[in-house]
């Protein structure tokens, strides 16, 4: 039988489990530059572990667009830092994490999508498991803040059975 996920906006309520969501709704600001600038100070704050390490910030350009639904294979996580993902050209995107099952393995019985509406960036925790990056629109490019440095910070999981991402039933969450 195959394993339908399906697509649910991003919140921050929704995404508390796994990290935080990146945007000025509902937080508060304070003056900066003489009043020509607002400060939504700390939306999000790096983890990293590790010696010899630092946070980067790089720029990742997507190429490709993904077609709703998408068959997902695997998981991976950072286990010795945060990593966050900021659309810079306001583009859609799709996040798809899951609960741990123990130290070693995400639940594969646990496995949520959510979809940026493309003012929100995300910041998976420390050790939280995810897929790779998923963009809805070709040649994007997103703001990636991440440890870099010595040491292996990749886990890959392969999925026991392959999960199908889809959207979701009687909503307009994915008008492209």
């Amino acid at each position: 039988m195959r394993k339908n996920i399906q697509i649910q906006p991003l919140t921050q309520e929704s995404f508390s489990a796994f990290g935080n969501v990146i945007e000025k709704e509902n937080h508060d600001f304070f003056s900066i530059n003489q009043g020509l600038t607002q400060r939504y100070h700390a939306l999000s704050v790096a983890q990293i572990t590790g010696d010899h390490v630092a946070v980067g910030m790089s720029i990742f350009h997507n190429l490709f667009a993904t077609q709703i639904p998408f068959k997902i294979d695997m998981l991976e996580r950072h286990p010795h830092g945060s990593q966050s993902f900021i659309p810079l050209q306001q583009q859609k995107f799709i996040i798809i994490v899951a609960l741990p099952l123990d130290q070693k393995q995400p639940n594969e019985q646990q496995i949520y999508a959510f979809l940026s509406n493309g003012k929100q960036g995300v910041t998976y925790n420390q050790g939280v498991w995810h897929h790779p990056l998923i963009t809805l629109e070709a040649e994007s490019d997103f703001l990636v803040v991440d440890r870099i440095g010595g040491g292996q910070n990749c886990d890959v999981h392969p999925l026991g059975r392959s999960c199908w991402i889809i959207e979701q039933k009687g909503s307009e969450i994915i008008n492209l």
